[in-house]
Parts: structure tokens; sequence; C-alpha cells
């Protein structure tokens, strides 16, 4: 796929779920091999043109997501590029022991993406936002996490994986459309290697998928207060960047910024990495409290949680 500001500003507009169909689509045209299967998610992935265009490629196996991962898992075994796609909770904690036995156990290689993570769905109620997934994850060998910045991180987060001989992965996929745009151009983009977005001796801010977004933006305002942030997109959460981990031990002050419970996602990897080092900064670890509270729009409940760029700000600067 042509990366270049039209389709940039295009990917962004469309979100991150629609983005995944345009480049599974192309891709197929590279990766002979390169199967999707889906549980009756088609128009909601973006794959309505993936399916018509490339039919002997595409498995919808019903609202079966046990079964998605048993038949991915057998795909997998006769060396096919396999991806599997639902709505993250789904495709996550509904068949978590498939994902135990097949990936971890077992290691076949699946590409598994979790669409609509985080709190996007939330006017759907919390059966079907996912803000333990990562958490879930994390706990089970050979598997890596990765949470896209933007649309475009989407793009290249798939064209890493393609080609990776690596472990099973997770893609989390957050925020929808209109997605706000994080890198105006290409970049390199390497799987397990975070990438420092702005510079700043103060305090540095860890965050991943939409509130990378949010990091930039609020450290705009600490700017504005003189105050020095310096903004990571830890895009893999697992395996963790613990070298831009250490690299940061000389700020005053550590942040890390997640659309997911604050136990056992990006926060928690942080924390047990800095368990190792001594005389470390204080970690700040924002996220959902660990519960689940009434559902409603997008912005309402990043506002909630405190995930909005004012909240951030605020809650920084209480810190410091």
């Amino acid at each position: 796929m042509e990366i270049n500001e039209r389709n940039i500003k295009l990917w962004s507009s469309i979100g991150p779920r629609a983005t995944l169909g345009l480049a599974v689509n192309e891709l197929a045209k590279v990766h002979d091999d390169l199967v999707v299967l889906t549980c009756d998610v088609s128009t909601s992935a973006g794959l309505d043109r993936f399916k018509k265009t490339h039919p002997e490629k595409y498995f919808d196996v019903g609202i079966a997501e046990q079964n998605l991962i048993g038949i991915a898992a057998g795909f997998a075994s006769e060396n096919f590029n396999v991806l599997t796609t639902t709505f993250a909770p789904f495709q996550v904690t509904r068949c978590c022991e498939q994902i135990k036995v097949n990936l971890g156990y077992m290691k076949h290689k699946i590409t598994m993406i979790g669409i609509a993570s985080g709190l996007i769905l939330g006017n759907l109620g919390y059966t079907h936002c996912c803000i333990e997934d990562v958490g879930v994850l994390r706990s089970i060998p050979n598997l890596t996490i990765i949470s896209p910045a933007d649309s475009l991180e989407v793009v290249k987060t798939l064209q890493s994986v393609l080609v990776s001989k690596a472990n099973s992965v997770y893609i989390r996929l957050t925020g929808g459309a209109n997605n706000p745009i994080v890198y105006k151009s290409d970049y390199k983009f390497e799987i397990g290697k975070s990438i420092k977005l702005t510079d700043g001796d103060d305090i540095t801010i860890f965050s991943c998928g939409t509130m990378v977004h949010n990091a930039i933006e609020a450290s705009k305002m600490l700017k504005e207060k003189n105050i020095k942030a310096k903004v990571v997109n830890m895009h893999t959460i697992k395996p963790i960047d613990k070298r831009a981990i250490e690299e940061s031990l000389s700020s005053k002050l550590l942040v890390s910024i997640e659309e997911h419970n604050v136990i056992g996602g990006l926060g928690s990897a942080i924390s047990e990495c800095l368990s190792g080092f001594a005389n470390t900064p204080r970690l700040l670890s924002l996220g959902i409290r660990d519960e689940y509270s009434k559902g409603g729009e997008y912005k309402y409940l990043l506002a909630r949680h405190k995930l909005d760029v004012d909240s951030i700000t605020n809650e920084i600067l209480k810190k410091l």
C-alpha cells in the first residue's frame, strides 16, 4: 500500500477497522498463503471488499469464537499465514482456553485482531467493551501484543506481522472513525521497539493505541507550564521495550496511559520492568480503575476514566 499524505488522511477518516480491511485486501495480493477467518463480522471489520475479491481466502465460521481459533490452528499447521478477527472481547476472553492451548502451548502461529477494543463500543455496554484483553493475553506464553497508535500504524503492523517469523500476535485496535493522526508520513516500524515521539527530560509518558495522541496533546499542555515531557509510543506491549524504560530512569516521573484496566496492561508491564532496577522514579498509571462502570458514548467514557487530554494533564500535574 502506498503511504502518502492522502492515504494517511483517508485511513484516519475511515478508522482502524476499515483501514484493516483495505490493508488485508492489498496484502493478500503479495501473500499467497494468507487466509482470513471471521465470526460474522465482515462488515464491522471492513472485510466486505476482501470477501468479494478473495473468496477463496475468506472463511466465516459464524458466531463461534472457540471454533475460530481451532480452525485457524488447523490452517496454521498446514503453513498458512492466518488472520482471525472479531470484536475484541469475543476474540480474547470467549476463546481464552483455545488461545492458551493452540497458540501458547502448541505454538501455532496465528495473528489475532481484536477490533473495537477499549471503550469505543461503550454505548453497547461493557459486554462489548474490552478493558482486560492485554492482561489476559500477557499471561500466556508465546504471544506478542501490539496496540497501534493510529490507522497508519495498523498498516505498518500488518505489513510487519505477515513477514515475521516470531510468535503468534494479538493486534489490539482502539478508536473509531476520524481516528487522530499520530504519524503524518512513513516511518520505521519494528515489533518490540518503541518510538520516541517528543523529547523532554522532566517526565516520560509511555502510551499505546489511541492514547498516544492524547499523550502528545497532554505534553503540549505541560510544555506551557515549563514541564518537558518525552512521549514514547509503546506500540508493542509484549515483549516490552526494556531499553526504552531504562533510558527514562533519569526522569522525575514516569507515566503510563492506556485504554485498558490499570491492572495487567501497559502500566503493569512497565512496573514489572522497573522492579529490576534500583532507585527508580515513581510511576503514575493512568487507565480504567479496575471497574465496569455504566456504558456511554466514547468521549464521555474517556472523560469519566480521566483519559481525556485535560484530565491526563491534571493528573500528571498533581504528581509533580
